[in-house]
């Protein structure tokens, strides 16, 4: 059933109708062909820390050992040192190489050091920005440490009452950000310390002038961290007012991952599509999987016929409100179920522990769409697989 290269003859007149709606989306450019950046260093990096020998509060460290970190990945290995330092820093790196980390544990210490300290840390998502208030949690245990989190599709009036209460960490999006601002609930001259993290994504969905509007209002002088896999274009416009003298860390070495087989499955027969994803699903190693579709309504069509199929498996789409979203996301997290469907509001920055496969049902709009997708497994080193349905 799996084929991994493209045949030129094979249902070619179907294929065409797809390629005319998604111009920039060429799979034979991709299918495990890791595609070089010349702005990256290839070289191999040789870990130089453990994290016992970074210069953090015991308190702190302990916590890390907690969470069961020895070593750093690349980024946070070169990152944590510099952040500690007081540099500003640009990180390029793939999804799933340890960004959160890399700037929470010096940002968390800077606090400690100095508890009039204010970290601003602004995602493209709810559900990443939920995740690094998550990790913060994790990270911050006992520190008496506090945060705000301030994203669309939750109560505003909670996000104000825990503003008033002058958290050190306030973690949120662009527009809700944008909105609390202008609202005079949220004061930004007070932050020292501002994260831009997926900057490209927050470019791509259209957030370039909330960021913008933000940076405007940051204080002089600040350490200003900025993450991104990509650097041009309108992301240049964001960065070249951010950062200065900024420390650059490169530790992307592709644009899809090494450890992820990528396959393709050929759909024939349209209307047999749902019996194909049958098939898989019911194959034991499928234990894990995260499926991509194009549009709410079709990925919540295909979360309910799985489910009158027997299939443990939710949906997570725009037209579920965000506690829905954050539910179904932690049962997919926990195991609870088996098969997440979900449209691209899942594709970036998410960790979701050891899923096994990533099923594209629909072909992603483009390249970068794919990346991302198929980022969500094989993760921290391990092995997964990336099938797309063509």
């Amino acid at each position: 059933m799996y084929n991994n290269r493209f045949s030129g003859r094979q249902n070619r007149g179907q294929g065409r109708r797809f390629f005319r709606a998604i111009k920039s989306f060429d799979p034979t450019a991709f299918i495990n062909k890791p595609v070089q950046n010349s702005q990256i260093d290839q070289k191999e990096y040789f870990i130089k820390n453990s994290f016992s020998d970074f210069n953090v509060s015991p308190e702190l460290k302990k916590n890390i050992i907690e969470r069961g970190y020895k070593i750093p990945t690349p980024i946070q290995d070169q990152a944590i040192p510099a952040i500690i330092d007081g540099r500003d820093l640009i990180g390029i790196a793939n999804t799933g190489t340890g960004k959160t980390a890399a700037f929470l544990i010096p940002l968390i210490n800077k606090v400690l050091k100095d508890r009039n300290q204010k970290v601003l840390i602004v995602a493209p998502t709810r559900e990443l920005a939920a995740q690094i208030r998550d990790e913060f949690f994790a990270f911050a245990k006992s520190l008496q440490i506090y945060s705000a989190l301030c994203i669309g599709g939750a109560s505003m009036g909670r996000q104000i009452n825990d503003l008033r209460r002058n958290p050190n960490f306030v973690i949120g999006t662009p527009g809700r950000l944008e909105d609390l601002i202008r609202s005079r609930n949220l004061n930004l001259s007070g932050f020292g310390s501002v994260v831009l993290d997926e900057a490209d994504h927050m470019v791509d969905i259209g957030f370039i002038q909330n960021v913008k509007f933000i940076i405007s209002l940051l204080a002089h002088p600040r350490q200003s961290l900025f993450f991104s896999a990509t650097i041009d274009g309108k992301v240049r416009e964001v960065l070249q007012n951010f950062v200065v003298n900024p420390f650059t860390v490169s530790v992307k070495v592709g644009e899809t991952a090494q450890n992820i087989e990528q396959k393709i499955i050929r759909v024939i027969d349209v209307a047999k599509k749902i019996e194909m994803l049958h098939e898989l699903l019911n194959k034991e190693e499928f234990d894990k999987v995260l499926v991509f579709g194009r549009t709410k309504h079709g990925v919540q069509r295909l979360a309910d016929d799985l489910n009158k199929r027997g299939f443990r498996s939710d949906a997570i789409h725009g037209n579920k409100r965000q506690s829905q979203r954050q539910r179904t996301l932690d049962n997919f997290k926990r195991s609870n179920i088996q098969i997440l469907i979900a449209t691209d509001v899942a594709a970036r920055g998410l960790d979701i522990p050891n899923v096994s496969h990533v099923i594209n049902y629909d072909l992603p709009e483009s390249l970068d769409n794919y990346t991302h997708r198929i980022g969500r497994t094989g993760r921290a080193d391990k092995k997964g697989i990336a099938i797309t349905f063509v």
